[in-house]
């Protein structure tokens, strides 16, 4: 279970498993829990207050918030410059469509071009703070080039598992980081039983989404921002293009974990969270409507969105629960609509965004029009990497 309000937080204290809630020794290389093989959550020694004071002079990257991260050691830390993206307001969108206060945080700005170097920054920090040999990964793409890179910049050997569709750059990428790449026919559930065949023997550490526990200790830092960006106050509504899930579990672990230091209050109005999928694979969405017991054995199709195609995500249940506890709602939107997303943004706002990005702006214009969104509520959009690197998935796609 996602932890409620707590008491406060300070040094990590233990792994727990997310369902049963067993304890999980933090001191050697763990993967998913012993007891449920289901995600193990960090916590952290409540027994000294911290002051939201100490944040006043430090750096402006995801490591500010060190007392709420697992890395032990300063000197294991392994860090590009990741974190403290900025938020952007979307006037001319707002303006166009009836909202009065959108706003969106671009995650592509983050070193390696998106989102998932904040998860890898930390879990190659951790790998190397407990001794790890080596790094292996099942990817859609950004995961890949982000562990290669910083498995480079920690002098760590990496293995990259990739489908043979996704587009040159991610790869090429993943190859001048002096990663080890394998081509895969299929999606990412086939690169992960790759990697099982890979590392029969575990000499190397699977950096799998949710398949050990510091990714995403890395992605709450996004929470921590939002909030002390926006002068500790939340968005009404946080629109976030969920496919393995870990930022959207990790925004809300971090808003559970700023209520229990006291840096939000305790009877704080939390964002309403939105999962945004691509219609081509959308398991989270037909368990939410109820179209299927859960995703096990959903089949997806690839989507321009690589990121999105992620068709058995471990962390379904933790996702379920934070649109539960949020009053949120999940929807997914078509590869021709992210298309027209995609253009839309970058001739009315000058930003270049991740099809991802794309997909959750036309859910915000669908939900506003269905009602669900207000026009007068703060809408946050997480726009989870740069456009640069799907060219291939967009080119002749301009339209009129």
């Amino acid at each position: 279970m996602i932890p409620q309000v707590e008491t406060s937080l300070s040094t990590l204290a233990t792994l727990t498993c997310s369902k049963c809630g067993q304890k999980h020794d933090f001191e050697m290389q763990q993967r998913v829990s012993t007891c449920c093989a289901m995600p193990l959550l960090a916590r952290y020694d409540g027994s000294a207050a911290i002051s939201k004071k100490v944040l006043k002079n430090r750096e402006g990257t995801m490591w500010r918030y060190q007392e709420v991260l697992p890395v032990l050691d300063e000197k294991f830390k392994v860090s590009l410059g990741e974190g403290f993206t900025p938020i952007l307001e979307l006037k001319s969108l707002a303006l166009a469509y009836g909202f009065e206060n959108l706003l969106l945080k671009d995650e592509g700005q983050n070193p390696t071009g998106s989102f998932k170097a904040r998860g890898l920054s930390m879990a190659i920090s951790k790998a190397l703070e407990l001794g790890a040999e080596g790094c292996i990964i099942p990817t859609a793409g950004n995961a890949g080039v982000a562990m290669a890179a910083y498995c480079a910049k920690a002098n760590l050997p990496a293995v990259v598992v990739i489908p043979r569709h996704t587009p040159k750059a991610f790869k090429e990428e993943c190859y001048w980081y002096g990663a080890q790449i394998h081509l895969i026919d299929g999606l990412i559930h086939d690169c992960a039983a790759e990697v099982r065949r890979l590392n029969q023997d575990g000499h190397l550490l699977d950096v799998s989404t949710l398949k050990e526990p510091y990714r995403l200790e890395g992605k709450k830092t996004m929470g921590y921002e939002i909030a002390e960006q926006l002068n500790w106050q939340l968005p009404d509504v946080i629109l976030y293009p969920a496919g393995g899930g870990t930022g959207l579990i990790g925004i809300w672990k971090a808003f559970q974990e700023m209520i229990a230091l006291g840096w939000l209050k305790k009877n704080v109005r939390l964002p309403r969270m939105v999962a945004v999928q691509a219609e081509n694979c959308r398991p989270l969405v037909d368990t939410y409507l109820g179209l299927q017991a859960n995703s096990q054995h959903y089949n997806g199709l690839p989507t321009i969105a690589n990121g999105l195609a992620v068709p058995r995500p471990l962390g379904e249940p933790l996702m379920l629960q934070v649109l539960e506890q949020s009053g949120g709602t999940a929807i997914s939107i078509t590869d021709e609509e992210m298309v027209e997303g995609v253009r839309e943004i970058s001739k009315k706002e000058g930003l270049f965004v991740a099809p991802e990005g794309a997909a959750v702006w036309v859910a915000a214009r669908k939900l506003l029009t269905q009602g669900w969104l207000k026009p007068q509520e703060q809408v946050l959009l997480l726009n989870t990497g740069s456009g640069q690197k799907y060219m291939e998935n967009i080119e002749g796609r301009h339209g009129v």
